[in-house]
């Protein structure tokens, strides 16, 4: 596995591993209605190119395929972490964020995290800060925001 900044050419793999991820991984925890809500099969390829352009966005690849990607803000943000699900239980996630917190300059990192990534976050560190209910086209999920002092 390699990791390796972030291109505009990986947004098509990208898109396609977050609603995989998020229809795969994160079923047991949300319901269909909420997933579609969540990943709906289309980003919006330009706002998402911005945004990791602006960002540390680091890609996870093998072989020419993209295994997972994640995003950190230069204030310690962490926005995005998804990984195929095909790749899980591999190192992946653990790699990507062990990349970004070892870039990032920050006193103190912060996420929003699923139901599905709060026991990897928890396993690192990070404690919930609160619960909260945020509303994805219409629909109401739950996630945490957690944080980490290093």
């Amino acid at each position: 596995m390699t990791l390796r900044p972030y291109q505009t050419g990986d947004l098509t793999a990208i898109a396609d591993l977050f609603y995989q991820s998020v229809h795969t991984l994160c079923r047991g925890d949300y319901t269909k209605e909420q997933l579609d809500a969540w990943a709906t099969g289309h980003i919006d390829e330009e706002a998402w190119d911005a945004s990791f352009r602006a960002r540390h966005t680091l890609v996870a690849e093998e072989n020419g395929a993209l295994l997972g990607f994640a995003d950190m803000a230069e204030d310690g943000y962490l926005d995005r972490l998804y990984v195929h699900p095909a790749h899980t239980g591999k190192g992946v996630a653990t790699a990507l964020v062990n990349a970004l917190e070892a870039a990032c300059p920050a006193a103190r990192f912060t996420t929003h995290a699923s139901k599905t990534a709060r026991p990897f976050f928890e396993r690192r560190g990070y404690r919930v800060e609160k619960e909260q209910q945020v509303v994805r086209r219409g629909t109401v999920l739950t996630n945490f925001v957690m944080k980490k002092t290093p």
